[in-house]
């Protein structure tokens, strides 16, 4: 249902005043999404999850404990990865990869680029 045009222009001297009393307010709701948080998180549980696997891989030889806390932290991070996927959903996952097939940041995104070039060169 459309807002009437009180409501609009209601809604607009709200806005106004948003960014004239704080906008670094106004900037932070603007730019916050419902996936922010969750892919943080997914973020963070992935560097964990990597960081986890360095301990245990290299403290397999010196100390199973070591390595063992190592899995720990594996083990934790995933499920931390696991919940903010789920958090995520289908929808947020296909969100967030469009805008990355959009921006061109994937993380293929450069080298897929230059093969692009290297064969529109090859043809010409």
């Amino acid at each position: 249902m459309p807002l009437s045009e009180d409501e609009q222009r209601i809604l607009s001297e709200i806005e106004e005043k948003l960014y004239e009393t704080d906008p670094s307010l106004a900037k932070e709701v603007g730019s916050t999404t419902v996936y922010t948080a969750p892919l943080r998180s997914v973020r963070w549980a992935t560097a964990g999850f990597f960081v986890g696997l360095i301990i245990m891989v290299a403290t397999l030889s010196m100390s199973f404990l070591l390595a063992f806390v190592g899995f720990l932290i594996m083990l934790g991070a995933a499920l931390v990865l696991e919940r903010g996927a789920r958090s995520l959903g289908k929808v947020g996952i296909d969100q967030i990869a469009q805008q990355l097939r959009g921006s061109g940041r994937g993380p293929f995104a450069e080298p897929a680029q230059r093969l692009r070039d290297r064969l529109k060169d090859e043809e010409a």
